[in-house]
């Protein structure tokens, strides 16, 4: 769990973690122990040491709620472009994720976030569900019963990436590449060590891929509009401006990222806690009304959306911490979703908690576009599985987990459904 190493940045003082034989340690993200269970690392760092230095790569996490809103809230100190420098590492040659609007400060990012709201507004969700829904209603139609199995392909993933397949009007053929894709441009860059040469070429590969096929669905909808969020785009204008071709795709790689790993993680987590809590799989088989609220309580209890990379624009004081200008922070919305201090018993499961949970979907100018999109594919595909399934059991082989730093969801989650 821990690395005994030394501060890399003496500008900054922070009050030391210590580890069971009371020396100075640090805790590492990416340590198997960690994967599978962040939430005992996160309360340490709230109670000992709510801003400091973690590993990989020595940037200061910020664990506690007022911290983390601090952070969020005021994008002239802290400056999303922490995304773009870990997502665009210079072995990697351009990523068109880290060009995209999640990466921006204000007021550039206002500009492209007014082009493209309009797509994910109430009416469009409105015409998205009946479509959303049969699909769901099929892939489910689809799992084995009574034998194990990893749901997580034909479930977790298969009805995500119908979802932003459709929206973006791409070939069903190819929405099986899509999760590849959006692995590969952000954890698949942010994980790969100075040796590791060949994930730096898939992750070059991949980036290439999706450069190619998203220009090319751009050639096809200027030549032939259709009725899907492609074809919005490239109608959209702000002031008589149009997005440029570089900013269309890097829009179309954040939803692609955006749109799959959370409701795939959702998905997967939602999963998970119905596995430990079976009793709650029976009141939402009773009552389908309270699935947005345990759907709430999911986002909260194990947010899809973990950390953020941020950058201090200038020296700045930060939970007793003072941090130097060019600081790299990772700001845990993980550990923020659990804060005693504003979630009472938060290791405790409660689908009776108020909500909603917004901040696993970001705060302030980053706030997901797409967080109505997420909850209407968790909603649709637990209605269609509740509906075929009478119990949930787990399977012989464990969990495991995701190993990246920003997102936190099943990797494989082996399950057995029991018929109605």
């Amino acid at each position: 769990m821990y690395s005994d190493r030394g501060d890399v940045n003496p500008v900054a003082v922070a009050p030391p973690i210590r580890d069971s034989r009371g020396m100075s340690a640090r805790y590492n993200l990416l340590s198997p122990e960690v994967k599978a269970n962040p939430y005992p690392a996160y309360a340490e760092m709230r109670r000992s040491a709510p801003v400091c230095q973690v590993d990989p790569g020595g940037m200061w996490a910020v664990s506690r709620y007022d911290d983390v809103m601090h952070v969020l809230k005021n994008p002239q100190l802290f400056s999303s472009q922490g995304f773009r420098v870990a997502t665009n590492p210079p072995w990697l040659g351009g990523n068109p994720f880290s060009e995209s609007m999640l990466t921006m400060d204000p007021p550039q990012h206002g500009r492209l976030r007014m082009l493209v709201s309009r797509a994910f507004g109430v009416s469009a969700m409105a015409r998205m569900e009946r479509r959303v829904r049969a699909f769901a209603e099929q892939a489910v139609a689809e799992l084995p019963l009574g034998q194990p199995f990893d749901i997580m392909p034909p479930y977790a993933l298969r009805i995500p990436a119908y979802v932003i397949g459709d929206l973006m009007g791409m070939e069903p053929a190819l929405h099986s590449r899509l999760k590849r894709w959006a692995d590969l441009i952000t954890g698949g860059v942010t994980t790969v060590k100075p040796d590791e040469h060949e994930r730096k070429q898939l992750a070059r590969d991949a980036v290439a891929d999706l450069r190619r096929y998203f220009g090319e669905l751009l050639e096809q909808r200027r030549r032939e509009p259709g009725d899907d969020l492609v074809s919005e785009l490239l109608r959209a204008r702000m002031e008589g401006e149009a997005l440029t071709q570089d900013e269309l795709i890097a829009f179309m790689s954040l939803l692609l990222v955006g749109g799959i790993e959370t409701a795939v993680n959702m998905l997967g987590s939602s999963l998970v806690v119905l596995l430990e809590h079976p009793e709650l799989w029976e009141r939402l088989r009773a009552d389908r009304s309270r699935i947005p609220v345990f759907l709430e309580e999911v986002l909260r209890y194990e947010p899809p959306a973990q950390a953020a990379p941020r950058i201090t624009t200038e020296e700045v004081e930060l939970g007793g911490v003072r941090l130097p200008k060019g600081a790299p922070l990772l700001v845990l919305m993980g550990s923020a979703c659990r804060d005693e201090a504003h979630f009472p018993d938060g290791d405790r499961f409660d689908p009776e908690r108020p909500g909603p949970q917004n901040l696993p979907f970001g705060h302030g100018v980053h706030f997901c576009l797409g967080a109505q999109l997420a909850r209407m594919e968790g909603r649709l595909a637990l209605e269609a599985l509740l509906s075929r399934c009478g119990r949930l059991e787990r399977g012989p082989e464990p969990i495991t987990w995701h190993r990246t730093l920003v997102v936190r969801g099943p990797a494989t989650l082996p399950i057995v459904l029991h018929p109605a």
